[in-house]
């Protein structure tokens, strides 16, 4: 250790001043929607390009859910400019670190930003020279309802069960001289009825909380001097459209466009007035210069940044990020399958979907497939970005009571049942949970061959919030009930089980019996699952780590003295979850398992997300056994999607296979903006595909262990890169490697300086 703290020592400056992002830039217009660029803040996202002569956006909001849980666009929006720019001089511009597109030829500037405060969307357009004659128009594909296709539901919450004749419902738009209002109003009855009667729960309907009802989204464009002029029809990719054309009254060299959104339940008057609010609030300049301070703050927080090998790496981190962070107050997480930047579906895939609206999205709008979305989630910590992370540990305090309810009506006990396919209003996905049941099968359960039996991975969620904590002192005070109800149900339900089947609730150790479970949706029919112990396991002593630093283990006990279970507290629980299961010097995926369902590698989940193996950790051989070695791990191996072999081989220390990974994961997608990965197994831009490599890439750069600091424990020394993270207590580490040398050192808080551990 002396020697290692007297490397540190010379090695030690002060690093230059924080990395700030360099600009993205195109210098040639777009041939369509699949080469758009994303530009957003708050929780409002476009994707802005320039095609034939005209500049498009789409616009979207989180959030904005119809009848049937699809996640609807606002709409498209065409500027034509006369004279239009120089195509000589065009350049396209996503300038990262003030959070702003701009298009320009260096006379005229038309800059793209949303408000990172509000809901507000402002276009700015000038011109050095010879005034403008602007036309906006703004472009609806919902102006009548619209029978869904088979396919097309799949961007529903009803995807392959939808009932026959299943409509997308028209939008109202009201198109006055000066002023365009556009809303989407749900009615009373949504997918959420629908739900409820067939999982059975009418009986506690009205305890439900449901996010559906009465909703109703949308916005107003104006700008000064712009006036009606004509309505229009159109197509664009496989979609008619109507549109409502806007023009300025005379020739301009500088105006304004201002696009001001609200989702509100109630009634349109309630959200007429929200967005009437929403407007009165609205100071342009001053707005700009709070949005673009705020982006400039949040580069600060972290960065990467790289020159040679790992370049395109680096920048494609970065500019994932920002599409991340373009969600940062959204009472909504980003979905997995697009967020907030998908585009029209024919240009992710030509050979299939070719009659699908600009709104379509596999695998839903409003449901979560929780193993994709922690992957969007985890790298948040490192990152220092825990505003972030807020809406996604949100969704779950959300609607953890009505998974509460699930478990008392169908079993009569407590704890939430949190299923892997869960809905924005904590019910199972409607056609997950099955339409076609035997008589007699278990209400409570899903008739799926992924998913049954899989309600484990709402502690990855839990444990966010327990290392939200742990990193910065966030209050989670909100979330411990969740993390509580979540633990209680997995010891209550087992011990139910065990009940039914013979006259002891656990077996002849005293341990819990988790039978049937399932490790991920992989290994079906599984006799205690390694993922479930090791997620049980490592929440559960977070949570008592938590007890021994707020001094109050009452406050944060698991069940009370009157509860069924035979659990008093955190550590009775702890004692009585069994082990986990190694064979023939591997992780096994369970004690036993009926079979194999997915690829997904859960005999390595005890390394990421639970790190109980690892750089620096006891017995990391039988992990990388596993990893080199299991059949079904070496089988299932992939850069793809929400594949985490880049994370395992980072979290493991195995540099040259985490490289080889890295440079595979997060090279350019297929699409023009780099970071739109996709299609993988879900949808475009792939965000699942985006996490686990930010997450890959960061654990290659450092990793803490038992308050040791592990620097570079995976990085080739080959690829110089400089990087500032996060780390628990408040720190932060800044660090540098240049021709295989590491040449700088900087953790804060200094204190923190003796538990670096360089490679």
């Amino acid at each position: 250790m002396k020697k290692y703290l007297l490397i540190y020592a010379l090695l030690t400056t002060c690093l230059s001043a924080w990395c700030q992002p360099k600009d993205y830039e195109w210098n040639t217009p777009s041939k369509n929607s699949s080469e758009s660029m994303p530009c957003g803040g708050g929780d409002v996202g476009m994707n802005v390009w320039m095609e034939d002569g005209d500049i498009l956006f789409y616009l979207s909001r989180s959030g904005s859910f119809d009848e049937n849980n699809t996640l609807l666009k606002a709409g498209r929006f065409r500027i034509s400019l006369s004279p239009n720019m120089d195509m000589n001089y065009f350049r396209q511009i996503l300038h990262l670190n003030e959070g702003y597109v701009e298009l320009t030829d260096g006379v005229i500037s038309i800059q793209f930003w949303a408000d990172v405060e509000k809901p507000v969307v402002h276009v700015d357009m000038t011109t050095k020279r010879e005034a403008l004659n602007i036309a906006v128009t703004y472009e609806n594909w919902r102006t009548r309802d619209i029978t869904m296709t088979k396919r097309e539901a799949f961007q529903s919450s009803y995807k392959f069960s939808a009932p026959k004749g299943l409509l997308t419902h028209h939008d109202s738009i009201v198109a006055a001289d000066r002023v365009l209002t556009f809303m989407h109003c749900n009615g009373e009855k949504t997918i959420f009825d629908a739900t409820v009667t067939q999982q059975k729960m009418d009986a506690v309907k009205e305890k439900l909380s449901n996010p559906l009802k009465d909703l109703v989204f949308g916005g107003r464009m104006k700008g000064d001097g712009f006036v009606l002029m004509d309505e229009v029809t159109g197509r664009y990719a496989s979609s008619d459209y109507k549109g409502w054309m806007y023009v300025t009254e005379r020739p301009r060299k500088n105006a304004n466009l201002q696009i001001t959104l609200a989702n509100r339940q109630g009634n349109v008057d309630a959200w007429s007035a929200q967005l009437s609010s929403v407007e009165r609030t609205v100071r342009h300049d001053y707005d700009r210069r709070n949005t673009r301070r705020w982006w400039q703050r949040f580069w600060k927080r972290s960065y990467l940044e790289s020159t040679g090998d790992a370049e395109q790496l680096t920048r494609n981190y970065t500019l994932f990020r920002y599409m991340l962070a373009c969600n940062a107050k959204g009472q909504w997480p980003t979905k997995f399958n697009g967020g907030l930047f998908t585009f029209d579906p024919e240009y992710v895939n030509q050979e299939e979907e070719y009659q699908l609206s600009p709104d379509f999205r596999n695998w839903g709008g409003g449901v979560h497939t929780a193993q994709n979305q922690r992957l969007v989630y985890w790298p948040m910590l490192k990152n220092g970005d825990f505003d972030l992370l807020r809406p996604q540990l949100d969704f779950y305090l959300n609607i953890y009571k009505n998974a509460e309810e699930r478990s008392r009506l169908y079993w009569g006990h407590e704890g939430a049942c949190l299923t892997e396919q869960i809905e924005n209003y904590g019910l199972p996905c409607y056609p997950e949970y099955g339409t076609k049941r035997p008589t007699g099968f278990d209400p409570g359960m899903e008739r799926n061959a992924w998913l049954e039996y899989e309600w484990d991975t709402c502690l990855e969620f839990c444990m966010m919030a327990l290392e939200a904590h742990r990193y910065n002192g966030m209050d989670i005070s909100a979330y411990i009930p969740m993390i509580r109800s979540c633990l209680r149900f997995f010891d209550e339900h087992y011990q139910y089980l065990a009940n039914q089947r013979g006259a002891k609730k656990l077996d002849g150790n005293g341990k819990l019996v988790l039978y049937p479970g399932s490790g991920g949706e992989t290994f079906k029919g599984a006799y205690n699952s390694t993922s479930t112990i090791a997620a049980l396991t490592t929440v559960t002593e977070a949570l008592m780590a938590l007890d021994k630093e707020k001094n109050d283990s009452s406050l944060f006990t698991l069940l009370p003295p009157e509860g069924r279970s035979v659990a008093r507290n955190h550590s009775s629980f702890l004692r009585r979850l069994p082990d986990i299961t190694i064979k023939d010097g591997m992780i096994a995926p369970a004690l036993h398992y009926e079979r194999v369902q997915n690829t997904e590698t859960m005999q390595l989940y005890p390394v990421f997300p639970w790190r109980m193996y690892g750089v620096g950790r006891p017995n990391i051989e039988i992990a990388r056994n596993t990893y080199w070695n299991d059949s079904l791990a070496v089988k299932f191996r992939s850069h793809v999607g929400w594949k985490q072999d880049i994370i395992w081989a980072a979290c493991l220390g195995l540099t040259e296979e985490a490289a080889s990974l890295a440079k595979q994961k997060m090279a350019n997608g297929p699409y023009r903006f780099p970071a739109f990965w996709g299609p993988g197994f879900d949808w475009s831009p792939d965000h699942n595909w985006g996490g686990s490599g930010m997450i890959g890439m960061q654990e290659m750069l450092l990793q803490e262990v038992n308050d040791k600091l592990y620097i570079f424990p995976a990085w080739p020394k080959t690829w110089n890169v400089r990087f500032k993270l996060c780390a628990s207590r408040s720190t932060t580490v800044e660090a540098e490697m240049k021709d295989g040398q590491v040449v700088n050192v900087k953790v804060t808080p200094k204190e923190r300086q003796q538990d670096v551990v360089l490679p």
